[in-house]
């Protein structure tokens, strides 16, 4: 099982990047995929073509809330981590013919974490033991991957606009990513889709991290986000899609 984390700020393009991501694995049979929305804006299910309100699924954030907040707590001689597994998995856990989604949805609680953070630490690291992929679509900050999530990933990819926002994110994050611990086998620095190639030189020099390419601008990508339509189906022809499989193929994935 490899983990593999894709953050950036808003508008790089870093969960289409997810999408056609997936899309790459299961055009490779590296399946099955796990996929983590940890996005708070939640857009990586559409781009995906799942709609889990209509299927009634819930996020992990509604299960977590339910199960530790509205029903009072832990039923005597149940752990907490059994009881939340069993929910994410009867009710969190979107199904797929390639892949499975999990949506982590918004802070379900104010003040200590400590239960409901060690219930669904237990609870995924169960559950995704199935899984060949784990892909996670992370916000800018930190907190769902290092709470949450995961404390060790196999590959990190940070999605950079063409600003210096961007880059001091990225140095930012790989810092913070250290600091808490988050153990990383490799850190990569991707160029978004409005990132200028005269900057793919500066992106390696300035973050001191490796640059593995720019997600190519691609009209049809832009159309099916704006429309809502799954990414999973575009042509292989995809400019956007072409680079994506670029990139990943430099990191020998399996075919």
């Amino acid at each position: 099982m490899k983990t593999f984390v894709t953050m950036g700020r808003g508008g790089t393009g870093k969960t289409s990047f997810v999408a056609l991501m997936a899309k790459y694995l299961i055009a490779k049979n590296a399946t099955p995929i796990l996929l983590v929305d940890a996005d708070p804006d939640q857009n990586l299910a559409e781009m995906v073509g799942i709609d889990p309100e209509s299927s009634g699924q819930k996020t992990i954030a509604e299960l977590l809330s339910e199960t530790f907040i509205e029903r009072g707590g832990t039923t005597v001689g149940v752990p907490p981590s059994h009881r939340i597994e069993n929910r994410i998995w009867e009710q969190g856990l979107c199904e797929g013919d390639n892949f499975d989604l999990l949506s982590v949805g918004t802070k379900w609680v104010e003040g200590c974490y400590c239960l409901p953070d060690a219930a669904l630490k237990n609870a995924l690291a169960a559950i995704t033991r199935q899984y060949r992929y784990i892909l996670i679509d992370s916000p800018g900050g930190l907190e769902h991957l290092n709470r949450k999530i995961a404390s060790s990933v196999d590959t990190i990819f940070d999605v950079m606009g063409p600003s210096s926002k961007s880059f001091a994110h990225v140095k930012r994050a790989h810092r913070v990513i250290q600091e808490v611990g988050i153990t990383f086998d490799q850190f990569y620095v991707i160029g978004g889709y409005a990132f200028p190639r005269e900057l793919d030189a500066r992106a390696s020099e300035e973050t001191g991290l490796p640059y593995l390419g720019k997600i190519a601008q691609d009209p049809l990508v832009a159309g099916r986000v704006l429309s809502g339509e799954s990414l999973l189906d575009i042509p292989s022809t995809s400019p956007a899609y072409q680079s994506v499989a670029a990139m990943l193929d430099t990191l020998l994935l399996p075919d």
